[in-house]
């Protein structure tokens, strides 16, 4: 008999085994079952911490082998296969749609061909440093495009709600099989690391390699050809980014799985087809940044256990029929720069594994629908011959429009109670973003219909953590990134576009995922409805 329990242990209880040992006892024996102790293996799955009280708490989860052997879950893995390249997919995109997409080819013998416009994750550390030392933002090597993606380099947080998209626990052990710290397995809401992530990356990227399939980094897609008697996926066109080489990369399909950031391929699939794409609700506001002790100081009432980490929070609330919302919240985090260009500024946070920074920062977006685009913007859309770009032309203009207000990458920036005020903070906090920020007035330029409802949100959000509302909170800007604008319309059941044959839109960029975990079953999900009809 198998059955899954959960106990109830005080923080200083968790490496107690005795104790542990007696509240299964306790469990089995409430849902009926009498077993001895010699038949009882107890496997732990999961840990979550629940300090929304003053005496805090840990719920963990155990799968108990009642007289029989326990599964070796962690090394159940996927039979990945050396591919003999008969059959190949381009993939355009390496971020985790990309890679997770890849390596499930590789369990049907298909080979991938990973196309990537930015750079590997040793060039593109060098490209994100000089963001910050030299204000130079290269538009194809940032903390947005190249090897592993967007969430390579800005934090590498694994939580998701999408329960019914995909296999989780399956993503995180294939993430601890390259090189991941096993706990994510376990953690209610693992997280990598930065810090540790572009090692992993290297990893997969290695083992892809090592089953015959290839990688094109500094290589970016500039239009996806069609069989010249149907709209039948034939090939990809590409340029390389630094030396300018163009070159035709043909396959028997096609992944495209580019991220929320590649504004260019919107445009490309807009000139295809623009009956593909349609608006979508995505979400822009600020990030806001404070001392990670005092986020600590209440969110653990006061007393911060010893072997606990920086904390965690989430928040949510409705202004004016619109959600305001916490996201990507970095405990003892850092918030970084996140432009794809050289004239916008975009903020985003991340943290390195041990959490540690002296802040603690998280987005705060407010709900955007397609109806709250202003008309200029579904002027210029229509004008283009796709009016699902409206939601993409205001991004790009509320990007440029925070660039105006800023100073290089120095990021404008307000305290929260100045701008709860309507006043110039006229000495800002100390801050972790690297470029440095500069005093502005949020309050005035930011759109309205975002402030205001900022505006809203944080006394409510204060009510739920008193304290969240003070002058040493730093509101950075603009957060603009969440999610993509854009959806890439595909068959719910083959997960082929609904326009181009064996083409298939996967991940964040395509409108289907957010976030690392939710992408890369995206990516496998794909792959499986493109292997199917490819291996029949």
């Amino acid at each position: 008999m198998v059955k899954e329990i959960s106990i109830c242990l005080l923080p200083e209880q968790e490496t107690n085994q005795s104790i542990i040992n007696s509240a299964i006892q306790k469990e089995l024996k409430k849902a009926g079952i009498n077993a001895q102790k010699n038949d009882i293996t107890s496997v732990f799955i999961k840990k979550s911490i629940d300090a929304r009280h003053s005496k805090i708490k840990l719920y963990l989860r155990y799968k108990v082998y009642i007289g029989e052997k326990p599964e070796d879950e962690l090394n159940s893995l996927p039979d990945w296969k050396k591919t003999d390249g008969k059959t190949s997919v381009v993939i355009i995109g390496s971020g985790p749609a990309g890679l997770f997409g890849a390596l499930t080819l590789l369990e049907h013998g298909i080979k991938p061909v990973i196309l990537e416009r930015g750079s590997s994750t040793s060039e593109r550390k060098r490209d994100i440093a000089a963001i910050s030392t030299k204000n130079i933002v290269d538009d194809n090597s940032n903390y947005c495009f190249g090897e592993g993606g967007a969430g390579t380099f800005s934090d590498g947080k694994l939580y998701t709600r999408s329960n019914k998209r995909g296999n989780i626990p399956l993503i995180l052990k294939i993430f601890a099989h390259f090189g991941a710290d096993k706990k994510i397995i376990t953690d209610a809401h693992p997280h990598i690391g930065t810090d540790r992530l572009p090692a992993i990356i290297n990893n997969m990227r290695n083992f892809i390699i090592e089953c015959g399939g290839e990688f094109h980094f500094d290589t970016k897609a500039v239009a996806i050809m069609t069989e010249s008697s149907s709209k039948k996926f034939s090939a990809v066109k590409t340029v390389n980014v630094k030396t300018g080489e163009e070159k035709i990369f043909r396959a028997d399909a096609c992944l495209l799985a580019t991220g929320h950031s590649a504004s260019d391929i919107y445009q490309m699939m807009a000139e295809a087809a623009p009956e593909s794409l349609e608006a979508k609700t995505f979400a822009a506001g600020v990030r806001v940044e404070h001392p990670r002790e005092l986020i600590d100081a209440i969110q653990f009432h006061g007393t911060k256990p010893e072997n606990f980490g920086a904390a965690e929070y989430s928040l949510v609330t409705q202004a004016e029929d619109r959600g305001v919302y916490s996201f990507c919240m970095c405990p003892g985090g850092f918030v970084v720069p996140s432009a794809s260009g050289q004239n916008q500024i975009v903020v985003n946070g991340m943290s390195a594994a041990k959490r540690n920074s002296k802040w603690s920062n998280a987005a705060i977006v407010v709900e955007i629908r397609p109806e709250d685009i202003p008309a200029e913007f579904k002027k210029q859309a229509e004008e283009k011959g796709c009016p699902a770009l409206a939601g993409l032309l205001w991004r790009t203009w509320l990007e440029e429009l925070t660039f105006k207000n800023a100073q290089g990458q120095k990021a404008p920036a307000q305290i929260m109670t100045d701008f709860m005020e309507g006043k110039l903070s006229e000495k800002l906090p100390a801050s972790s973003y690297a470029p440095g920020v500069i005093s502005s007035r949020l309050d005035q330029w930011l759109p309205a219909h975002i402030s205001k409802r900022l505006k809203e949100a944080f006394p409510v959000f204060n009510k739920k953590m008193k304290g969240y509302l003070c002058d040493c909170a730093l509101l950075i800007a603009s957060e603009t990134r969440t999610s993509t604008p854009v959806r890439i319309l595909r068959d719910k059941e083959t997960c082929e576009s609904v326009c181009i044959e064996s083409l298939y839109p996967a991940g964040e960029g395509s409108g289907y995922a957010g976030g690392i975990v939710s992408s890369a079953m995206d990516g496998v999900k794909c792959c499986n409805a493109l292997a199917a009809k490819l291996c029949k």
